[in-house]
């Protein structure tokens, strides 16, 4: 990336996170019974919220093709489609290769050290259907390197977050919280010049975290902070020479 793109990339792929909203009443409507609370965003320790309840509002309507099941109080889950689905990997660029190469897939976006992120190298490669993002740690120096460090040294190699979209983050949120899935970050909104995404992550037993993203008012290349790659960010190359 040019020192023009870094500098542009550094003043309109700012993550801005804002006051998220926790629970204070079982109100109905999209969103409803949240008020603003300043303690929590994507850093939050992990809080467990056993039980359940029957009095949520409707869910918005779903996506086309997307799944929507019922549960034991005869209310909707709030069905979603796979979003993208994260490794943690030591070369991030070496394996983007080998996807570029052998899958045919494209790399339509990219956050590092360059665009703002000081701790880790992403790739977001696309297929039809499919999203992949491929992140390696390059310092840690915060909650987000240490996690993956962490998993990488424990685990090696592997998937980190099965990012789920969803047409109401604060619904699913609550509804899988309310059934006993950890909270990692309640809703959060992130912006940048292009738009804003609302997400909460949930982990699940297996370690796997589980981010609930609504990106429908976005019109970015994945999320705020990550930049479409210019020519030359990744050089393609053949499978026998990335071996």
């Amino acid at each position: 990336m040019t020192e023009t793109a870094a500098e542009t990339a550094a003043e309109h792929a700012t993550v801005h996170t804002f006051r998220t909203r926790t629970r204070s009443d079982r109100g109905g409507g999209r969103g409803a019974g949240y008020d603003l609370a300043p303690e929590a965003g994507p850093d939050a320790g992990p809080r467990t919220r056993p039980g359940g309840h029957p009095g949520h509002g409707p869910v918005a309507a779903p996506a086309p093709g997307a799944t929507v099941v019922t549960d034991d109080d005869g209310g909707p889950l709030p069905g979603g489609r796979t979003d993208a689905v994260v490794f943690v990997v030591r070369d991030a660029e070496r394996a983007a290769m080998r996807y570029l190469d052998l899958l045919g897939l494209s790399c339509t976006a990219y956050a590092g050290p360059d665009t703002g992120e000081p701790e880790t190298v992403s790739y977001v490669l696309q297929g039809p259907g499919s999203r992949f993002v491929l992140t390696s740690v390059v310092q840690v120096v915060g909650e987000r390197g240490r996690t993956l460090a962490a998993h990488l040294a424990r685990h090696g190699e592997g998937v980190v977050d099965l990012s789920v979209s969803v047409p109401d983050v604060h619904y699913a949120y609550d509804f899988a919280v309310d059934r006993g899935a950890r909270s990692y970050a309640e809703p959060y909104e992130m912006r940048d010049r292009h738009g804003s995404v609302l997400i909460a992550v949930i982990g699940a037993p297996g370690g796997i975290r589980h981010t609930l993203v609504d990106r429908s008012r976005y019109a970015g290349p994945y999320l705020p902070g990550f930049v479409a790659p210019t020519a030359g960010r990744l050089v393609r190359k053949t499978a026998a020479q990335v071996d």
